[in-house]
This record gives C-alpha cells, structure tokens and sequence, in this order.
C-alpha cells in the first residue's frame, strides 16, 4: 500500500501545480497578439532570405 501511495502522491501534487498554472495563466490580448505575430513574421522573412 505505501508503494502505491509513494507513486500517487507525487501525481497529485503535479495535477494541484498544473490546475494552478492553467488558472493563473492569461491569453495575450490583441495589442500583444499583434506584436508577436509581428515579429513572428519578419523572423521568417529573414530567414527566407537566407
């Protein structure tokens, strides 16, 4: 029983840090969608060129 408990503990600790992290987490807004999109872009023109 203490196996099984030593390999359960650890998944639930990392579900409790995950659902923590998901929660936490926020969506860029527009603005900075631009922006990385953006730069997303001139890096692939660059590297084009290459």
């Amino acid at each position: 029983m203490d196996q099984i408990q030593q390999f359960i503990d650890p998944c639930k600790q990392f579900m409790k840090d995950s659902i923590r992290l998901v929660k936490k987490c926020t969506k860029p807004d527009r603005k900075e969608f631009q922006k990385i999109a953006m730069a997303t872009a001139i890096g692939f023109a660059i590297m084009g060129f290459i």
